[in-house]
């Protein structure tokens, strides 16, 4: 027996000290895939300008640590407190990371330094790569010298964890607004200091650039919303086959989150919207989850992680009951014959208004042979028709609201987006909606979760089928914080 200890020690301890000295690293995109990104975006600066592009802070506390999207799309790097600089005059990159954090490295484990810097350039195909201790007064004037270059930077705000842009623009603008704060944005200030201690900078704004880049996915970049598309619709499966009334909708939440973390997720992709009943189901971005399913009640999930920093975005509504109401059902199968017929016609080439327009045609015989239990619910039906009821929605990948249009012309193979066809009926506070996200392809789209059912028969089957939810009771009198 000692023997045998003592040979799976010696195989086990190398191991383990590998483990413990070898830096983590992401391992979903190799360097080819930043070379090429960056390559385009010497491409779109010109021979006469940099970019420089500034990664997140350290985080603050106990969150999970995680780089911004924009840092991490063009380096892979998920260091606090880096900085990349792509030169368009020499098409050289350079990455700019702080030098070892012992004390942080004792307490979280290794990260990628300057002390690694071979290491870093095997990993990512950078030039160079250098010491954040060397971005001093030196360095600023080198970039500077006559002829001064454009400087392109993101005058956006860096993209976190569950954050989109256009919701961080509206929370800096209210902080902006505040009159006993008023600070700026990070990227403003890191703006407003390059041009405050290199005045002789032309300072551009990047956002455009890498939006345009972003638009297409790269077939990585698709595997990862795939798997990230399969886990949520995994995660909305176990919460139906958890439903029953009297548990909360936190329970739900909780089954779907179960399945995330199980599927490989480490973080979600957007706070989980998990809302039972008419009122809670009104608010589109309702958050709070602590109601409790009663008989009757609908169920609306929208819910996605995010895996190896990329996210989905999918809903279902169903019965806590198992069985939808006649006006449930009225509603749902409308809105479920609309979103494929929006589907048919999804194609690289064409643009979204001509799906709508192809769609509107396929549903005039539909609106002509549906009989409808009241006139508003007509109502509310033609205008998700004539609109287009917001069905061709927003991109996704590295955001749930991804940056990086896709509607601004034919669509092309290569984009991700949401198909989001939602119904108001506003005199009775209705909201219905399905949504799956989808890739163009070649000869059409890929649904990543096609195996997520969509009939309303198939989904009241699932119903409290034992999902996870049901092996944990709630309290007598159940509290949150």
């Amino acid at each position: 027996m000692t023997r045998v200890a003592l040979f799976l020690f010696s195989i086990l301890l190398p191991a383990t000290l590998l483990a413990q000295t070898t830096p983590h690293h992401q391992k979903h995109f190799p360097p080819e895939e930043f070379t090429a990104r960056w390559a385009t975006v010497y491409d779109k600066i010109g021979d006469r300008a940099v970019a420089i592009v500034q990664g997140a802070p350290l985080a603050r506390g106990f969150a999970f640590p995680r780089q911004s999207n924009e840092f991490y799309y063009l380096s892979g790097i998920e260091t606090p407190g880096a900085y990349l600089v792509l030169d368009g005059r020499t098409r050289q990159s350079t990455l700019i990371l702080p030098p070892r954090n012992e004390r942080l490295e004792r307490s979280e484990g290794k990260v990628l330094s300057a002390d690694d810097a071979d290491l870093v350039k095997r990993l990512t195909g950078a030039d160079a790569v250098v010491s954040t201790k060397a971005m001093g007064e030196e360095w600023l004037a080198a970039l500077a010298a006559a002829p001064a270059p454009a400087v392109y930077t993101m005058f956006t705000p860096a993209e976190g964890t569950a954050e989109s842009r256009f919701e961080l623009q509206n929370a800096n603008a209210a902080i902006a607004a505040d009159y006993w704060d008023g600070r700026v944005s990070r990227e403003a200030h890191f703006v407003n200091l390059l041009r405050t201690r290199a005045p002789r900078l032309d300072v551009r704004d990047l956002t455009p650039i890498l939006d345009e880049m972003r638009s297409v996915k790269s077939p990585r970049e698709i595997a990862l919303i795939r798997r990230a598309s399969q886990l949520a619709g995994l995660g909305i499966l176990e919460a139906i086959k958890s439903t029953k009334a009297g548990l909360y909708e936190y329970q739900l939440d909780a089954a779907a989150r179960y399945m995330f973390l199980a599927g490989g997720a480490r973080l979600e992709g957007y706070r989980s919207i998990t809302a039972a009943g008419t009122a809670n189901i009104w608010n589109g971005h309702y958050y709070r989850n602590d109601a409790q399913l009663r008989t009757g009640d609908l169920v609306l999930m929208d819910f996605a992680p995010d895996y190896g920093y990329y996210t989905s975005d999918v809903t279902r509504m169903w019965p806590v009951s198992g069985t939808y109401s006649p006006v449930q059902r009225e509603l749902l199968q409308f809105v479920l014959e609309y979103r494929n017929a929006v589907l048919k016609f999804v194609r690289p080439g064409v643009t979204t208004k001509q799906i709508y327009d192809e769609a509107r045609v396929a549903m005039a015989p539909v609106l002509a042979r549906t009989t409808w239990s009241k006139p508003v619910y007509e109502q509310a039906a033609r205008k998700m028709v004539e609109t287009g009821g917001g069905t061709l929605s927003h991109p996704v990948g590295l955001a749930v609201h991804d940056d990086g249009p896709y509607n601004r012309g034919p669509l092309k193979v290569g984009q991700v987006f949401s198909i989001d066809p939602q119904l108001w009926v506003p005199e009775e506070t209705l909201y219905i909606r399905y949504e799956d996200v989808i890739a163009i392809t070649s000869d059409g789209y890929e649904n990543f979760t096609e195996f997520l059912p969509t009939s309303l028969d198939d989904l009241e089957r699932l119903v409290g089928k034992g999902g996870i939810g049901l092996q944990v009771q709630p309290a007598a009198n159940p509290t949150r914080p």
